[in-house]
């Protein structure tokens, strides 16, 4: 029989409940018995013992809240009687050790990916389109329409199918209820090697503030530079602060040999809008024809680099579907890997832990010296790293920024940190780095694609579509209730580990698998199906 409650670290007061609870039940838990004093809906924390107004929350070992007022044992944690608080970190020497995980199973594992002559291994191979500024969107729009339909990578007949139906049914007097949705035929793909065609369109590259313009093209930089990209065709309107020189200044820096196809346009050189769109499409074609030719080859796993986001969280995050990722992250890293872990507001709380994890002074200084500028940041606008909890995540069981953070921070594993890079910088070393980013799901998957990550491992409790236009991105369920709920979203199941039914590492693992085919193209992640290709720069503005 499945537990009720679990403790999640020995210093822990409050016990999680895994399923409802009502109000008078009895639960004996490690020898002890707890008598709820209200219902506690499953994802949700009780005390475990009285505490009066001040005393410190303890989860995950850390603190991550002070009760307001008097509370007894068996009560719910709520955001009436716990407010976020959290110890303050620094710089300090550390004597941290790891115990890597048992990685015989996949010693000597290989996937299928498309080697670069730069060394590093994509796991696709798409084309990319990139607007050096927003005013060419549209011309993007135009592009993408055209190709997708004709070139095989469209995924909307079936609804633009459903539209004309209801048109017909309404036009005879039917009635809408009795149209349904038919999938459509899939045209096949014209290029087999190219697994899509992929459009950045943005809101920047003029306006604003220079800084932005500057960030921006560093960013779509490093998206071009991509091992997942194969080539890339830009579109600049010619007067915007984004020049396309500072693109390729930018590029050069970052990939001195640079040999990808790379083709350029700017429409105020160009002599209409017809023979802008029409050539650039042309030139593609013949990108595509040189990029086709490239297949997949056996690569170790250590030429993975793997992004752990979450989003969409709720009370089991931290306790399956983020330490599986962590278990799979570890294996990854012990196996000469990369891995990437972001969101920097969803760190508050943890700070210390991964200090003390960091091997080198400098990167541990750099960590910390980008965490408090990033929350200065957020004070000064009014706000605060303790407002991260969205109303999502508090009615399923978050209710302090802390609480998210120590959960959200299993994801990245239990090994060394190697390197803190700031946004847009490049992974290079192999095992754990954090990424600075923004917690919103959308900002940070994109900064972390852009220092890297060839795939995304993304949790989630509430359910979230987004992916990315060039990292194919995973999604993780923390409970079978939703995997079932949305399983046109949803690729991996995490519920069993709150079932009982399977361990941290035996997710963990059945997690690394998965990324091995998906990093083949054995299956396609179900984002990369639905081409949900979100991409929002970061202005480094406030943003949680």
């Amino acid at each position: 029989m499945a537990a009720k409650v679990l403790k999640i670290n020995p210093k822990d007061n409050v016990l999680v409940a895994l399923s409802d609870l009502q109000g008078g039940d009895t639960i004996f838990y490690e020898g002890k018995e707890y008598t709820t004093r209200e219902n506690i809906p499953a994802k949700h924390k009780f005390f475990m013992q009285d505490m009066k107004a001040g005393d410190e929350v303890i989860m995950y070992g850390v603190l991550v809240g002070k009760v307001q007022s008097e509370v007894f044992a068996g009560t719910r944690m709520s955001t009436d009687n716990t407010k976020h608080a959290a110890e303050p970190y620094g710089y300090r020497p550390s004597q941290f050790t790891w115990h890597p995980p048992d990685v015989s199973r996949f010693t000597g594992r290989t996937f299928m990916g498309y080697h670069r002559s730069d060394g590093r291994v994509g796991t696709a191979n798409y084309w990319l389109f990139i607007p050096t500024v927003f005013c060419e969107n549209r011309n993007l729009d135009v592009i993408r329409e055209a190709m997708h339909n004709e070139l095989g990578y469209a995924v909307t007949d079936k609804y633009r199918q459903y539209t004309k139906n209801l048109v017909e049914a309404l036009a005879n007097g039917e009635s809408l209820d009795a149209v349904d949705l038919r999938p459509s035929a899939v045209k096949s793909r014209l290029f087999s090697n190219v697994d899509g065609i992929k459009f950045l369109n943005h809101d920047g590259g003029c306006g604003g503030i220079r800084q932005d313009a500057a960030l921006l093209s560093k960013l779509l930089a490093s998206y071009a530079n991509h091992p997942n990209v194969g080539g890339v065709t830009v579109l600049s309107l010619g007067c915007q602060n984004l020049q396309v020189r500072d693109f390729q200044e930018d590029l050069k820096a970052m990939a001195p040999d640079f040999d990808k196809p790379l083709f350029i346009f700017e429409q105020q050189q160009s002599q209409s809008e017809e023979q802008l769109i029409t050539t650039a499409i042309r030139n593609t074609f013949e990108g595509l024809k040189e990029i086709n030719k490239i297949n997949r080859k056996p690569a170790p796993l250590s030429a993975l680099t793997l992004g752990v986001k979450c989003g969409g969280s709720d009370g089991f995050s931290g306790i399956s579907a983020n330490p599986a990722v962590g278990y799979c992250a570890d294996l990854l890293v012990a196996l000469g890997g990369k891995v990437l872990l972001a969101e920097f507001p969803e760190l508050c709380g943890v700070e210390q832990e991964l200090i003390d994890r960091t091997i080198e002074k400098n990167a541990a200084e750099k960590f910390i010296r980008l965490m408090k500028g990033y929350e200065a940041l957020v004070v000064q606008a009014g706000s605060g790293f303790h407002m991260n909890p969205s109303p999502g995540n508090i009615k399923d069981g978050l209710i302090t920024d802390a609480i998210k953070s120590a959960g959200a921070a299993k994801k990245g594993g239990t090994s060394p940190i190697v390197d803190v890079l700031d946004y847009t910088e490049q992974a290079t070393k192999p095992g754990l780095s954090l990424v600075c980013t923004p917690g919103n799901d959308v900002e940070a998957t994109t900064g972390k694609t852009a220092s890297g990550a060839t795939l995304i491992l993304f949790t989630t409790g509430l359910g979230t579509p987004t992916g990315n236009p060039v990292c194919p991105t995973i999604k993780v369920s923390s409970n079978t209730k939703l995997a079932l709920r949305m399983a046109d979203i949803i690729d991996i199941d995490t519920g069993p580990v709150i079932a009982g039914e399977k361990t941290i590492e035996q997710m963990g693992e059945e997690i690394l698998e998965y990324c091995i085919k998906a990093a083949s193209g054995e299956v396609i992640p179900k984002a990369v199906l639905l081409n949900q290709d979100d991409f929002i720069p970061w202005k480094r503005g406030v943003s949680l």
